[in-house]
């Protein structure tokens, strides 16, 4: 049986790092929100602040690199989405 032998190169450890990333964030988040003291509350709030700004640095190092493009709305498109949420 021969073995398939697979790598990760920079773009997947990449990826693989910010879900997990958003993984914790969202584990944070739930911390913060059923916390029975406030110490603990603080603690995890802190922890959450460091998990979001780490996200944000994963995301801008991959954007940079081309690796998360983004498309980015024009100002009518932004001003239809206010109306439909303005309006009704």
């Amino acid at each position: 049986m021969s073995e398939i032998k697979q790598s990760m190169g920079d773009k997947e450890y990449m990826d693989d790092v910010l879900m997990s990333s958003k993984t914790l964030t969202s584990m944070y988040q739930t911390a913060v929100q059923e916390s029975s003291t406030n110490d603990v509350h603080t603690s995890f709030k802190d922890v959450l602040n460091c998990s979001i700004d780490m996200q944000h640095t994963l995301f801008s190092v991959m954007e940079q690199k081309g690796w998360y493009p983004q498309q980015y709305a024009s100002k009518n498109e932004i001003e239809q989405v206010k109306q439909k949420f303005t309006n009704g």
